[in-house]
């Protein structure tokens, strides 16, 4: 890894666009410690700590410690992920949206712009909902000035955020918005690790616990790299044909399926939708509908760790399927392969070769989305049977180690792109 960033830092525009990427998670860091006005600090502090388990520690989690402290990026980049998944959705059931996803750019250009819109109301709402309902005790003033402010504020973050993002896609490199979640979790790794050490200092945290979590943490990250760059390969012959006076064809190759094609998506997507019941609570703190979400849908409840927990591990095998359905699809593979004289080895063209596919695609993704799935409720399980409290859960670990792998594979297919055009040159 440190080779290949080494070898990519002497390529001028990469050097550039490293440098880009690095500059925009600066100025994401620095918001993230701006407060937003309006608010008292020290009621503020007690009223997270009283609720700072469960759903509210994710929504922490993603915004890397900004919900916490109530910055101007408190809500993360969450709302632009739920307005994502919803047009997703939207894509398949209204044939309108579908036809405009297969315009080409343009289409893409145009739900990207929807996206941005429903970012913006969904900001709006959580917003509203955060100052009005949940932290509304911290307000300094409840007119409608002060509130107003307080809304705009979160609301222009997020704006802010989904911005950044999409610039660091464009001019950086990686993922814009992954990176935002990620740079959120590593800058909480630190404070973490000091926390941890005050707390081994006085006896809260055992020597055990500590060697759990690494040996753990160290499980985890083999896993995920394991995973994430496992691939089934599948063979495919290209038949000779005679065109004019050449021949072509003739060669051999691969397809190749990765074990889980969706990449840290579907775990981004499942935290983003088991938010959603602690959105609707900010309104009702207190109430009939905030108990029952505290016991049946946070990982603090009892039982809600169960029905949390079924939850998570239901989504992630969802979504691990519908973003590798979108990513992939078998009936074009297959036809290109027929097009162009191609044909897997034992199968034959067409139908055959789409549900042959099909049916290696299914067993691979169910492997990838049941690791994923694990992976996610782990932590919560350890803590429920050992009473051992890992520093970060593991679907911090996941988010991360995922994102610097699919982060490196872009610098080193930068790279291969430039090497090409220095050789043609």
């Amino acid at each position: 890894m440190f080779t290949t960033l080494k070898n990519a830092w002497k390529i001028p525009d990469l050097r550039k666009r490293m440098l880009y990427t690095l500059m925009m998670m600066i100025i994401f860091r620095l918001g993230s410690t701006i407060p937003v006005p309006g608010m008292n600090r020290a009621a503020l502090s007690q009223l997270f700590n009283q609720a700072e388990s469960g759903l509210f520690g994710l929504f922490n989690l993603i915004s890397g410690g900004a919900f916490g402290n109530f910055t101007i990026f408190a809500l993360s980049i969450s709302p632009y992920i739920t307005a994502s998944i919803i047009l997703q959705l939207l894509t398949i059931a209204i044939p309108s949206l579908e036809a405009m996803a297969k315009e080409g750019e343009e289409g893409r250009k145009k739900i990207a712009q929807y996206t941005r819109y429903g970012t913006v109301v969904l900001a709006l709402i959580q917003a509203t909902g955060v100052s009005v309902g949940l932290f509304n005790q911290a307000l300094i003033s409840t007119d409608f000035v002060t509130v107003s402010v307080v809304v705009i504020t979160l609301t222009a973050g997020t704006a802010f955020l989904m911005w950044l993002g999409e610039q660091i896609t464009e001019k950086g490199i990686g993922n814009g918005i992954s990176l935002i979640i990620f740079a959120g979790i590593v800058s909480r790794m630190p404070i973490g690790v000091a926390q941890t050490y005050q707390k081994f200092r006085i006896g809260e945290v055992s020597i055990f616990s500590i060697i759990t979590f690494v040996v753990l943490s160290i499980l985890i990250i083999a896993g995920v790299v394991a995973i994430q760059q496992g691939t089934r390969k599948i063979p495919v012959q290209y038949a000779k044909r005679v065109v004019g006076r050449k021949m072509y064809g003739g060669h051999s190759t691969h397809i190749p399926l990765k074990v889980n094609q969706a990449g840290v998506i579907p775990i981004i997507f499942a935290i983003s939708l088991l938010q959603f019941p602690l959105t609707i609570t900010y309104f009702f703190r207190g109430g009939g509908f905030s108990t029952f979400v505290e016991r049946y849908l946070s990982p603090g409840g009892n039982p809600g760790i169960w029905i949390y927990s079924i939850l998570e591990v239901l989504l992630i095998i969802f979504f691990t399927y519908f973003y590798t359905a979108i990513t992939f699809n078998p009936v074009e593979v297959s036809e290109n392969m027929k097009k162009h004289g191609g044909f897997i080895p034992g199968i034959r063209p067409g139908k055959p070769t789409t549900d042959y596919l099909n049916k290696v695609l299914t067993r691979i993704t169910l492997a990838g989305a049941v690791f994923l799935a694990f992976i996610a409720v782990l932590p919560t399980l350890i803590l429920k049977f050992t009473s051992i409290n890992l520093l970060f859960g593991g679907t911090s670990i996941l988010i991360a180690v995922s994102v610097a792998l699919e982060t490196m594979k872009q610098v080193e297919a930068q790279m291969l792109m430039r090497h090409y055009q220095g050789f043609l040159k």
